[in-house]
């Protein structure tokens, strides 16, 4: 049985990525539609290798002959789209901040939570976590689920995709001007602070307690999706990198776990390779990780400041993992557990 699929924001990183994720998995499908804005109706956006798909205005569209929406168009956007959408009858997962910490919307990292997905017709909307929230807790998952974790304290090195295609424009174009002796101001829209060759200490707006909301987002969102109990502290940073999230984890453990029990459980955990050899080159980096649908760990050592300690590298492409394929993972359970 196939299905119909609508990609909302179309035309963006993500929804582009969707697009070609979509073609990869052959997900059962009877039509895929390409929506963005009325400015890009018209416009074609590629569809796997060999097809391409002309835009449908998403002002305008009818969702009524729609089962499943994969949807990536800006938090303002879903605030309006997604309920008329899901009160047509359409299935919307959605990528944006819009729905996550709603408690009628299940947020879901299928290797971590897939059954949170049944309860999903309470609003007929399910909420794809933040980018770096979803490589946290595939690493977490196996961890806690074998001893349980208290407190995590995680430090992120996170590439300018996140923030969008013109955040990558603007790498290049300051990373250019650089060389070109051209004044930085000239090329900054998206950040605070130059971001070639620098690392800038600041993700999403400020908040009262002086974390911004990126950093509140990877506590809440942990919580929501493992287990209330457990604490997150997060420090979050802006790197001059393309494509690819990159963490540091420590993790205050309820029991003892050796390194070598620790390397086992996260090598056996489904979406996680494993690369840490202590050696040159025996771990992954951003670079690496472009354009792979894994969460890689590297780096795993005990953490002997503190009682049951582990801390580990983690990265992962945060275009893919990091959004657009998990919002299709969960289509697929979606589809083979509750639709088929």
């Amino acid at each position: 049985m196939g299905f119909n699929y609508a990609v909302v924001g179309a035309t963006g990183n993500v929804g582009r990525e969707i697009l070609q994720i979509l073609a990869e998995r052959s997900v059962p499908s009877s039509e895929v539609i390409a929506i963005a804005s009325a400015a890009s109706k018209g416009l074609e956006v590629p569809y796997g290798h060999d097809a391409v798909l002309k835009v449908d205005s998403l002002e305008s569209f009818d969702f009524g002959n729609v089962d499943i929406v994969l949807s990536s168009p800006g938090a303002n956007v879903s605030r309006e789209f997604a309920p008329k959408a899901a009160a047509a009858g359409a299935i919307v997962i959605d990528n944006t901040s819009e729905f996550r910490m709603d408690p009628e919307v299940p947020l879901v990292v299928p290797e971590v939570n897939a059954e949170a997905i049944a309860n999903y017709k309470a609003k007929n909307i399910i909420a794809n976590p933040n980018c770096s929230t979803i490589q946290m807790v595939v690493a977490l998952k196996p961890l806690h689920d074998e001893v349980g974790i208290n407190r995590v304290v995680v430090s992120t090195y996170q590439s300018v995709s996140g923030a969008g295609k013109s955040a990558m424009d603007e790498l290049f174009n300051q990373t250019r001007g650089i060389y070109a002796n051209e004044p930085e101001q000239k090329f900054m829209e998206n950040f605070t602070k130059s971001i070639a060759f620098n690392v800038i200490p600041h993700i999403d707006v400020f908040m009262e307690d002086g974390s911004t909301k990126e950093e509140w987002k990877m506590s809440v969102e942990t919580k929501k999706i493992i287990d209330p109990s457990i604490e997150v502290h997060a420090n979050c940073v802006r790197v001059p990198v393309f494509i690819g999230h990159a963490e540091w984890v420590n993790v205050e453990l309820n029991s003892p776990l050796s390194y070598e029990n620790a390397r086992e459980l996260l090598g056996a955990a489904p979406g996680l390779v494993v690369v840490d050899h202590r050696q040159d080159e025996g771990y992954v980096t951003p670079v690496e990780c472009a354009g792979e649908d894994a969460v890689y760990v590297s780096r795993i050592r005990e953490d002997l400041t503190i009682e049951n300690g582990l801390s580990f590298w983690v990265v992962s492409d945060n275009i893919r993992k990091g959004a657009a394929l998990n919002t299709v993972q969960i289509s697929e359970v979606l589809i083979n557990d509750y639709l088929s």
